[in-house]
C-alpha cells in the first residue's frame, strides 16, 4: 500500500472508530476493509472468468446474460452476514438494480474526478462510516474499470456489434452504459456493512 493511502487510511479508522464507540473499534473496521476488498476482488475475477469463457464458447450477444443474470445472483450470493453487495454505476444500464443511493453517486463523482486528475481507475477505493436512517453503516466502493472485453457491450457505437445493440435495445430500453473506453471507470462495487 503506498504510504499516503497508509496514513490516509490510519487517519480515517482512528476518526471513524472515535464515531463509531465500542460497536465500530478500529480493528472491526480493519477488519470490513480487509474482507470488503477481497469480496470486492473475488467478485470481478469471478466475473470477469465467466464472461471471458462465454464470449470464447458463444458469442457477444450471449455474454450478456452473465451481466443480466449471473451478476446480480453473485451480489445476492454475497449479502449475507450484514452485508449488502451490489454494482452501482452512474450510467446504468439497470437501473432496477444499478442505479447508486446517494451515498455512492457522490463516491463515484469523487471516482471520475480523481480518474480525471489521472488516478488509475484499478487503484480508486473509498471507505466512511455513514449513518443512515436505518442504522450506522461500514461503507466500501471499488472503482471497476473498463476491460478490453468489456467494450463489446460498453463501448462506443463502432466498438458494439450489431446483434449486441439489437439485443441491449430489446432488453434495456432505458441503457446509458455505453461510450466507455478501455481504462474508464465503468462504475464501482459497492459494499454496505451494518455497523
Amino acid at each position: 500500500m503506498p504510504k499516503f493511502m497508509a496514513k490516509s487510511l490510519l487517519i480515517f479508522i482512528a476518526s471513524a472508530s472515535s464515531l463509531a464507540g465500542p460497536a465500530g473499534s478500529g480493528t472491526d473496521q480493519l477488519r470490513y476493509l480487509e474482507e470488503s476488498r477481497n469480496i470486492a476482488k473475488e467478485f470481478m475475477q469471478t466475473l470477469g472468468g465467466t464472461l471471458k469463457k462465454q464470449l470464447e464458447a458463444g458469442s457477444p450477444e450471449s455474454a450478456i446474460s452473465v451481466c443480466k443474470r449471473i451478476a446480480p445472483a453473485m451480489a445476492a450470493g454475497y449479502s449475507k452476514d450484514g452485508r449488502v453487495v451490489k454494482r452501482v454505476s452512474l450510467k446504468n444500464r439497470n437501473p432496477l438494480i444499478g442505479l447508486p443511493d446517494q451515498w455512492e453517486r457522490q463516491v463515484l463523482e469523487d471516482f471520475d474526478r480523481d480518474f480525471h486528475d489521472g488516478k488509475p481507475a484499478a487503484d480508486i477505493e473509498k471507505i466512511a462510516i455513514v449513518d443512515d436512517p436505518d442504522g450506522r453503516w461500514f461503507r466500501y466502493m471499488k472503482a471497476i474499470p473498463t476491460q478490453p472485453m468489456c467494450l463489446q457491450c460498453h463501448g462506443t457505437s463502432n466498438d458494439i456489434p450489431a446483434g449486441v445493440k439489437a439485443v441491449l435495445a430489446e432488453e434495456y430500453p432505458e441503457d446509458k452504459a455505453t461510450g466507455y473506453k478501455v481504462g474508464d471507470i465503468r462504475g464501482a462495487i459497492s459494499i454496505k456493512r451494518r455497523m
